[in-house]
C-alpha cells in the first residue's frame, strides 16, 4: 500500500520513522511519500519537504511567513491528490494537518488517519468537530486522551506511547559508557551534567535558553551541556552560548539524557522524554508577553498542566515555570531542590508511576497493525 505522512518538527520525524518500520514490517510493500525530516527518509521512499522548512511558531514568526506556509499547504494538497495514497497519516503538528485533512476529506477518497493526536483538550476544543469530520481514525499516545474523546462520542484507539519504544530501542543498542560519552564530546570527567533541552524551534530557543543558562550557571559544581536540535544551525546556538560554559551536542539527546543527574526543560515530548529516563527536570517556557500568557492559561486553557509528565500523573509531579513564573530565581530555587534530598526521590518515585501507567514497548507495532488492518477491512468492503 502507499502512505503519505506529514510531520512539522523533530519529534514527529522520529515517531513518523519509528511507525513507517512498523507499517513496513506488516507490509513489505509499503510505499512512503512524506513531509518529514531525516529519520523518515533513513526509512525510505520520497520527501517533499523538510519539516525544516516548515517549522514557525508564534504570532510574529508565522505572520512573516504566510506566503511559504501556503506555498507549502498547496504543494502537499497537489502531491496528495497526484500520487494518490491508500491512506494519508497525520503525525501532531495540528495547524496545518488540520486543513489538509479538511481538504483531503472534501476533495478525495482517501482516508486520513492521525497518529499523535492535536491536544484539543488543552484548548481549542472546538477543533473536535473538524476531527470528527475529516479524521477517520484517530490514534493515540495518552492515556487520558481515551476519556476525552469518549466524551464526544469519537471512539480512538490507545495504542502505547512510541516515546516509550524510541527510549527501549535506545537502550537495547546503545552502548557507550559515561566516560566513553564524556571524552567523545569534549565534557569534564568530574562534573555530573545539567542537561538543557530549550525546544526544537528557533522562537523557543530564543525565548528559554538565555535565563536556562543564567540560572544553570550558579551551579559549579555541575556542568551545563545542551541538546541541539536537528534543524536548527550552530551558528544559531553562538550566539547564546558564547561566553558561557555550556557545551552543546548535536544529535546525541537521549544519551544526554541517560547521564545527565537534573535537566532544565522547555514543554513538549522532551518533557515525557527526560521523565523516561528518570531525570528530574524543572519545565521552563518563557513567552515574551508572559502575563497575558499567564492570565489565558488560568481562563482559557482547559487543563491544569502543560507538561505531558503531570498531564498524565494528573497531579504536579514536576514544577511547570510558565510565562512570568519563568524567571532565573524560581528555575534557580527549582533546579537546586532536584540536585539532591527528598524532592529529588519523590520525583524519581512518581516517574516510576508514569511509566507503568504508559504500559510496555510497541506502540509503533501495535499502530501499525491497527492501520493496516483497518485499511484492508475498508478495502475488502469496497
Amino acid at each position: 500500500m502507499k502512505y503519505y505522512l506529514i510531520v512539522g518538527e523533530a519529534s514527529g520525524d522520529l515517531h513518523a520513522s519509528n511507525l513507517m518500520a512498523a507499517l513496513r514490517k506488516e507490509d513489505p510493500q509499503a510505499e512512503f511519500r512524506f513531509f518529514g525530516g531525516d529519520l523518515m527518509s533513513g526509512i525510505g521512499g520520497k520527501r517533499v519537504k523538510h519539516y525544516r522548512e516548515m517549522a514557525y511558531m508564534g504570532f510574529i514568526p508565522v505572520l512573516l511567513h504566510l506566503r511559504t506556509i501556503f506555498a507549502n499547504m498547496r504543494l502537499c494538497k497537489e502531491d496528495i491528490v497526484a500520487w494518490n495514497p491508500d491512506v494519508v497519516i497525520l503525525v501532531d503538528y495540528p495547524g496545518f494537518n488540520l486543513k489538509i485533512a479538511q481538504f483531503v476529506k472534501a476533495h478525495t477518497q482517501i482516508p486520513v488517519f492521525y497518529y499523535i493526536s492535536p491536544k484539543i483538550w488543552a484548548w481549542k476544543t472546538y477543533r473536535i468537530k473538524n476531527i470528527k469530520r475529516d479524521i477517520a481514525e484517530l490514534f493515540s499516545i495518552l492515556p487520558f486522551e481515551v476519556d476525552f474523546y469518549q466524551k464526544y462520542n469519537y471512539p480512538i484507539h490507545y495504542v502505547g506511547n512510541p516515546c516509550v519504544d524510541a527510549i527501549a530501542n535506545f537502550k537495547g543498542r546503545y552502548n557507550e559508557s559515561l566516560d566513553e560519552f564524556i571524552l567523545s564530546n569534549g565534557l569534564e570527567p568530574e562534573k555530573p551534567i545539567i542537561a538543557l533541552l530549550a525546544g526544537s524551534r528557533k522562537q523557543e530557543i530564543k525565548d528559554n535558553l538565555p535565563d536556562m543558562i543564567r540560572a544553570a550557571s550558579q551551579f559549579k559544581d555541575y556542568q551545563l551541556v545542551l541538546a541541539g536540535a536537528p534543524s536548527i544551525e550552530p551558528f544559531y546556538y553562538n550566539q547564546f552560548i558564547q561566553g558561557s560554559n555550556v557545551k552543546i551536542v548535536y544529535r546525541q539527546t537521549y544519551p544526554l539524557l541517560l547521564y545527565a543527574h537534573a535537566a532544565l526543560v522547555t514543554s513538549g515530548t522532551a518533557t515525557l522524554e527526560t521523565a523516561l529516563f528518570r531525570v528530574p527536570q524543572v519545565v521552563c517556557y518563557h513567552t515574551p508577553v508572559g502575563k497575558i500568557i499567564s492570565f489565558l492559561r488560568i481562563h482559557v486553557l482547559k487543563v491544569k498542566y502543560i507538561s505531558l509528565v503531570n498531564l498524565i500523573a494528573n497531579k504536579e509531579v514536576v514544577k511547570e515555570l510558565v510565562a512570568d513564573t519563568m524567571t532565573v530565581e524560581n528555575m534557580q530555587h527549582e533546579l537546586s531542590l532536584l540536585l539532591e534530598g527528598k524532592a529529588r526521590e519523590d520525583m524519581l518515585a512518581e516517574y516510576d508511576r508514569i511509566i507503568k501507567i504508559l504500559g510496555q514497548p510497541g506502540a509503533s507495532e501495535k499502530a501499525a497493525r491497527q492501520m493496516i488492518a483497518i485499511l484492508k477491512n475498508n478495502s475488502n468492503k469496497n
